[in-house]
Formats: structure tokens, C-alpha cells, sequence
């Protein structure tokens, strides 16, 4: 009898090890980006003039793992880009729907762009077009006109409470996924636009 209550106890000290040695669960949580979320636009022609404004943003799936971005994807629904610059109305709405049209995003095809997160590291240093504070280098796949392309920019994130935050400034090649509108070679200056745009990410979220 007593053999076997010494073999039970040596049984249950193992099981109680086995238990306790592995690590415990991550604690994973999502959040949702709120309405204030943008990502603000800039494009130019060869002799400098700019076109700027904003699109939004929109996410429930960014994942913060032990205070950290984990994972997750956020979409730029195409219908909320509005112009800032231009002086009436009317011209706003001639640039937005030219941007809207087959010549830029073919939002008839593709009504959204689309970031997902592949990896977020440690960032540490300055660099011109780096936002001020950046704290975190994010690379994840942009996908527009149905193509996907790596891209990686430095970002101010900040996790405070339930609230997030993600800043952030990048520009991106867009003949890269084959939007080539007035990129032809001998336009004049006031007619060529750059292939570059860029893009002032801000984010703000709360816990799910």
C-alpha cells in the first residue's frame, strides 16, 4: 500500500512538472482603427507642382502581441479620396474621379488598396523622410490594380492602454504596379508625373 501511494506521488510530481515547465500562452489582442485613421497623399509633375490629400483608412485585425505589433492588414477604401489643394469644387472632383478612373487605381476593378503586415523589428536612428520618433521598422505586402509588392517604411508606434497609434511617412513607386499614366518618355515637364508618391500614414485605433 504504501509503495503504491509513494508511486502515485511520484506520478503526479511528474504530471505537475510537465505542467509548469512549459511557458505560458501569449496574451494576443486586436484592435480596431477608428474614423480619424488617414493616410494623406502627395504626387508631383517634373517641374514640381503637387497634388496632395487623403484617403481613409480602415482595420479591425491589427494583432499586439506582449505590447507588440504582431500581425495584421488594413484596406484604403478608394471612394473616401478627397483633394486638398485644388481651388473649387469642381476641380477636386475632376482630379478625384481622374484618380479613381483605369488611368491610376481602377476602382471600378479594384475598389480597395491593401496593406498586410508581414513583420514589425526595432528601429532605432534618423534619416531624412523619416518620421520624427520612428521606433519600429514595419514591411508588410501593398497590393493595388491587383498586384502585391514588397514594402517596408520606419513608424512611431505607440501602445498606451487600449489606444494605438502608427505613424508614419513612405513613398512608393507606383509604375511598380503598373500604373504608368503620364510616365511616357519626352512628355514635357508640365505634362510628366513622377512615379513616386508620398504618403503620411496616421493610424489610431482602440482595443477590440
Amino acid at each position: 500500500m504504501k509503495k503504491q501511494f509513494l508511486t502515485l506521488l511520484t506520478l503526479a510530481t511528474l504530471f505537475t512538472a510537465s505542467c509548469t515547465d512549459h511557458d505560458e500562452p501569449t496574451s494576443a489582442t486586436s484592435y480596431r482603427l477608428d474614423e480619424t485613421s488617414i493616410a494623406q497623399w502627395k504626387g508631383y509633375l517634373k517641374t514640381g507642382y503637387f497634388n496632395e490629400g487623403s484617403i481613409g483608412v480602415e482595420s479591425n485585425s491589427l494583432l499586439v502581441e506582449d505590447g507588440k505589433v504582431k500581425s495584421g492588414s488594413f484596406t484604403l477604401p478608394l471612394s473616401s479620396i478627397v483633394n486638398f489643394n485644388l481651388p473649387t469644387d469642381e476641380l477636386k472632383h475632376q482630379l478625384v474621379h481622374h484618380l479613381q478612373s483605369a488611368d491610376f487605381f481602377n476602382m471600378a476593378l479594384h475598389p480597395n488598396v491593401a496593406f498586410e503586415i508581414m513583420s514589425v523589428s526595432p528601429y532605432s536612428g534618423s534619416a531624412p523622410g523619416v518620421i520624427s520618433g520612428a521606433n519600429f521598422e514595419v514591411t508588410g505586402h501593398l497590393t493595388l490594380l491587383g498586384k502585391s509588392n514588397p514594402v517596408t517604411f520606419p513608424a512611431r508606434i505607440s501602445l498606451n492602454g487600449d489606444s494605438f497609434t502608427l505613424e508614419a511617412l513612405a513613398t512608393f513607386d507606383r509604375t511598380l504596379w503598373g500604373m504608368n499614366y503620364a510616365t511616357e518618355p519626352g512628355l514635357p515637364d508640365d505634362a510628366s508625373i513622377k512615379p513616386g508618391i508620398d504618403v503620411h500614414l496616421k493610424l489610431a485605433g482602440k482595443k477590440m
